[in-house]
């Protein structure tokens, strides 16, 4: 049975469409120019631009020509991971009351919010304020779209975000966040020793914003450390490090090689630091990470280019004097983290061992201060520091007409549903948002960010739920006939 035979039709027929066009982030030209068409056969006013952004505007309904315009934002990216074809995009089907994708990441992430901005405007039937429909690009590595966009072509002051993955709850407020580079140069010197390798893997991992605050292991982090007791005590020299996918992501495994002297005693004691330095680790770490891994191994004499002792040293220290995990709980909201920091990425490049790290937090001038951190260090270990997608937090606002009507409504539509779902839950997150860059960019803006539910974005099981879908449908209906 193909998608549009299920409710509410008129977003899902719209959801099927996208999920047929690839794309994945850096890969947005076919998306964008379908929303661009979209808005010509419609007779709609439009912009794209040229980060291939779009906004889309549709004037109010009868009654409503008076009322504030309302802003509807998401992005047209989303994580391509597995079988997506270039000619038909994501193969998109039903099972068990949720929509699912065969072998690749779904895109429901943020294909849904797409969807529900094509049905409203399309629709004839839906009392609603002007639109101002805002599709961005490349959200998924770094917001990229929504920090190049003019937002001086906006006129509303009040924001529906539709880029949360939880069914009943109203996110009012997110962090910051800059990503640090660190890049360590060092010369190479030719060595024939005997080559030590060993590699951390099964780490719990998760997202370095929503699961910072499990306190669990990073990858980076274990073998940083492990290469710091091994440097204490003998002679070691870099052949190469490499550990973590993503910054935004809790680095999972890691792996490194050193050379260490020719004197037989220096294998097994090597191996002897490296083996009861992981298991300390992983006893610190049994609760959050009891599969934490360790495989080891020795090669023989062998040729080969390695990092200088002076620049060995330099990096092993630096790396193991980051922060890592959570910095700050918020005093003021139980069990919240304010301001964080993720070791996520280490890479041995030609000349220099590079390191990208996330912090993220919710006061702006906290975030600043760890990245002047950052920066002091890797400078006094010789390193090279670059910032990049620094992007400002979503500061909670005391009072928001908008999240006062989307309770109201919520606790109108969900009177008679189970339990957990009859009262919102309002709260602000530790990741990011592009709503934060938006409440940069206009004064006074008043946002809220929902979604229906959704399972392991980003993942090959990403799925979401149809009934959801239906409920958030009438939830953001009900709203907008509100916004008078």
């Amino acid at each position: 049975m193909e998608l549009s035979n299920y409710k509410p039709k008129e977003v899902i027929k719209y959801f099927e469409e996208i999920c047929k066009i690839p794309h994945g982030s850096k890969n947005v030209e076919k998306i964008s120019q379908y929303l661009v068409d979209f808005a010509k056969d419609k007779g709609l006013s439009y912009i794209q631009d040229d980060d291939l952004n779009v906004v889309i505007k549709k004037p109010a309904t009868k009654g409503y020509e008076s009322a504030e315009p309302v802003i509807l934002q998401g992005h047209m990216d989303m994580v391509a991971i597995g079988d997506i074809s270039e000619e038909t995009g994501v193969d998109a089907y039903v099972e068990d009351g949720f929509i699912t994708a065969k072998n690749s990441t779904l895109g429901a992430d943020d294909g849904i919010a797409v969807a529900y901005m094509l049905a409203l405007l399309e629709a004839d039937d839906i009392p609603h304020p002007a639109l101002e429909c805002v599709f961005t690009t490349d959200e998924e590595i770094g917001m990229l779209g929504a920090i190049s966009l003019d937002a001086s072509i906006l006129e509303g002051k009040t924001m529906i975000n539709v880029d949360s993955e939880q069914e009943g709850v109203l996110t009012v407020g997110c962090a910051g966040g800059a990503t640090i580079k660190c890049s360590f140069p060092f010369r190479q010197e030719t060595f024939t020793a005997p080559i030590v390798e060993f590699k951390i893997s099964n780490i719990t991992g998760g997202h370095s914003g929503g699961e910072i605050h499990k306190q669990g292991a990073n990858a980076n982090v274990v073998m940083g450390r492990i290469l710091l007791t091994l440097l204490q005590n003998m002679e070691i020299r870099i052949l190469s490090i490499n550990g973590g996918d993503k910054d935004n992501a809790i680095a999972t495994f890691a792996e490194a090689a050193v050379v260490i002297s020719q004197e037989e005693e220096a294998k097994t004691k090597a191996l002897e630091i490296i083996e009861n330095t992981f298991n300390e680790i992983k006893d610190e770490y049994s609760f959050t990470d009891p599969n934490m891994k360790l495989e080891k191994n020795y090669l023989d004499m062998s040729l080969v280019n390695v990092v200088s002792g002076a620049a060995t040293l330099t990096t092993i220290v630096a790396l193991s004097q980051f922060d890592n995990g959570v910095i700050k709980m918020e005093p003021s909201m139980k069990d919240m983290v304010r301001t964080s920091q993720n070791l996520g990425i280490v890479r041995t490049l030609d000349n220099s061992i590079d390191i990208e790290i996330l912090v993220r937090s919710s006061v702006e001038s906290e975030k600043n201060y760890q990245v002047e951190k950052i920066k002091a260090l890797a400078e006094i270990f010789g390193g090279v520091v670059t910032v990049e997608n620094d992007y400002p937090g979503w500061k909670y606002k005391e009072e928001s007409r908008l999240r006062e009507v989307f309770v109201d409504c919520y606790k109108e539509l969900y009177k008679d549903a189970d339990d957990s779902l009859k009262e919102p839950v309002v709260e602000t997150v530790h990741a990011g948002l592009e709503c934060g860059i938006f409440t940069g960019k206009i004064e006074g803006l008043d946002v809220v960010s929902i979604g229906p539910q959704m399972y392991d974005i980003h993942t090959v099981d990403e799925r979401i739920e149809i009934a959801s879908i239906e409920r958030t449908w009438e939830l953001l209906k009900a709203v907008l006939k509100k916004l008078k």
